[in-house]
């Protein structure tokens, strides 16, 4: 590929009559093929409750696809700390270090990924961490995956160490997400990596970087700035397929952002034989003017004209092509193409 890295990241979407077992095969196909063809990270997404997506659990998908992979780095894309306890974090990641050793990201997100009865429920044992402790607890995760690890100080007197693993040889690399200027800001005042997550929104992104790099406190791991962006795409053979094959998901947003009742993905044949009003048709045709859809020469020309706008080295897409009808439920040739046409393209 060229100098312009290409990442992945994986939602593990779930196709009308498609089981988890077979949308969570056709991810760890995806990953096998991204690691053969180059690709720099792949990423899995955290969200709950949601019958089109799969991917609930980050490390356990990054564990299952540690062992199907030897060069791509993987990762959290990301863990929604809030609804989880730091220590927890820290060690289901120190154990990932240890399984794929230099290939471990730890991204983090403090949105709840899901409903609010879904956030009621993951934080309903009162052990995770809270929003407003959100800037607190990435700090200790960071010093919890240390090699020295992290030092309780009592208000009596005394110290008590804590590891999240015992003998820890490297550590995981910490990245926060987000689409605010929160996470912009945090990100630099704590001189971590940082990731916008334009696939999901795309506004503010101008104003997100600028704040990030103008703001930027270098730190002893990281003494620049350092981001890249995602992005939604779909490459195939012909620009007619490539839009036949994104309308799925466009329409599965459209759902999302009217508070519509959600399914599971339809297949291509099902999106184009729904019938749609005007107000879906408008969020519709808004998301796919961000998107990147089209052969694999004409998306790959437009993965560098972003990637220079913005002066970023990297791009992670995510690959939402959809099915047809006929195609495997465990495999999933629309997104492995979108992936092989796009990196031989660029």
């Amino acid at each position: 590929m060229s100098d312009i890295a290409l990442s992945v990241l994986d939602l593990v979407p779930v196709r009308s009559g498609q089981t988890s077992a077979e949308a969570i095969a056709s991810s760890l196909d995806l990953a096998a093929t991204a690691d053969r063809l180059g690709y720099r990270r792949y990423w899995f997404a955290e969200h709950h409750n949601m019958p089109a997506v799969a991917s609930t659990t980050p490390p356990v998908l990054i564990a299952a696809a540690a062992m199907r992979t030897t060069k791509v780095r993987l990762g959290s894309g990301g863990v929604m700390l809030p609804n989880h306890a730091p220590l927890i974090v820290a060690e289901q990641f120190a154990a990932l270090e240890a399984i794929a050793p230099g290939r471990i990201d730890l991204g983090l997100g403090r949105a709840p990924g899901s409903d609010p009865v879904i956030t009621q429920l993951l934080r309903q044992a009162g052990t995770s961490s809270d929003v407003e402790q959100f800037p607190r607890h990435v700090q200790d995760i960071a010093a919890l995956v240390s090699g020295d690890g992290a030092t309780l100080r009592f208000t009596s007197g005394g110290e008590y160490t804590v590891r999240a693993t015992p003998a820890a040889t490297g550590t995981p690399e910490v990245w926060l997400l987000g689409s605010s200027d929160y996470s912009a800001q945090l990100a630099a005042s704590h001189g971590l990596p940082y990731v916008f997550a334009n696939h999901f929104s795309g506004q503010g992104l101008e104003r997100a970087l600028d704040l990030y790099r103008t703001g930027y406190q270098p730190s002893e791991e990281h003494p620049e700035p350092r981001t890249f962006l995602t992005v939604n795409a779909v490459a195939a053979p012909t620009a007619e397929e490539a839009e036949a094959r994104a309308l799925p998901q466009l329409r599965m947003m459209a759902r999302l952002r009217l508070n519509q009742p959600l399914v599971a993905l339809d297949t291509v044949e099902q999106a184009l034989a729904t019938e749609t009003d005007a107000a879906t048709d408008q969020v519709t045709e808004a998301a796919r003017s961000r998107w990147f859809v089209g052969t694999g020469e004409t998306v790959a020309a437009e993965v560098r004209s972003f990637a220079a706008k913005y002066g970023v080295e990297e791009v992670m897409l995510s690959p939402v092509a959809a099915s047809y009808d006929s195609e495997p439920k465990d495999t999933a040739p629309g997104r492995t193409q979108t992936l092989e046409l796009i990196a031989a393209a660029l």
